[in-house]
């Protein structure tokens, strides 16, 4: 999975003052807050129920969504990779998925289905061909004397799968995830803003813009990037907890 570099407190702190100093010298609190009312802000929402309930509502769809996506990306790579024709078959679909904008996707879902559902969509849709295509190139780029020797010596697929694919495959994996992490998320919040279901951190933006509550606007996206952030950690901490399981078995 791709990391980037630690960032570094004195960075934080830099970009914050300059955040500070703009929002002073602008002094129009309705188009830029300051990092200290967003804060306050942020305080005086995280004592209602209703932010802590907006919280789980779109944390628990978006990370369906994307769970969902990793099962079947895999799942249709390995398909793809035993099969051509399945291949063949599921190019184009995939295609039109990773071409097709994100709002074309949430509009066409709205029409067809309700929007109590529809950040695990959006979040499915675009974590599926991510994975897809990372895990079907893992596949392929397995070792082919290593498959040769254990056609030859008739290892079991579970053990083939296990010592040859897995080692190969896990690289791509996890950088796929780190990428697919990132985009379900934006994607997943942006279906809520267009879509507004009710009790959601999208409708909560949507509500804070209308009524040109610029605090809450900050405080929410403050929240988002702390959401991700944090989704992003437990995944991978998890990610390494289950690829340390499998390399003592």
């Amino acid at each position: 999975m791709k990391h980037y570099k630690a960032i570094r407190a004195w960075a934080v702190v830099f970009w914050l003052i300059i955040w500070q100093l703009g929002a002073m010298a602008l002094n129009q609190s309705i188009i830029l807050v300051s990092p200290i009312q967003v804060l306050v802000q942020l305080a005086q929402l995280s004592v209602t129920a209703d932010f802590w309930n907006a919280i789980a509502y779109s944390l628990c769809r978006i990370a369906l969504g994307f769970i969902v996506g990793i099962i079947f990306g895999t799942w249709l790579a390995a398909l793809s990779a035993h099969f051509r024709r399945i291949e063949e078959l599921l190019a184009p679909a995939m295609l039109a998925v990773r071409s097709i904008p994100v709002a074309s996707f949430i509009i066409l879902a709205l029409i067809l289905f309700s929007s109590h559902n529809l950040s695990v969509l959006i979040s499915f849709l675009m974590v599926l061909p991510i994975i897809y295509a990372s895990v079907l190139e893992g596949i392929r780029a397995a070792d082919h004397q290593l498959l040769e020797m254990a056609k030859l010596f008739r290892v079991s697929p579970v053990r083939c799968i296990r010592y040859v694919y897995f080692p190969q495959v896990m690289p791509y994996f996890h950088s796929a995830c780190g990428s697919a992490l990132g985009l379900c998320w934006k994607a997943g919040i942006a279906a809520e803003v267009i879509g507004m279901p009710r009790g959601s951190i999208g409708e909560c933006l949507q509500q804070a813009k209308v009524y040109l509550d610029t605090p809450d606007l900050f405080a929410w996206t403050l929240v988002i990037v702390v959401i991700s952030l944090a989704f992003e950690k437990v995944f991978i901490a998890f990610m390494n907890a289950c690829t340390v399981w499998l390399e003592r078995i």
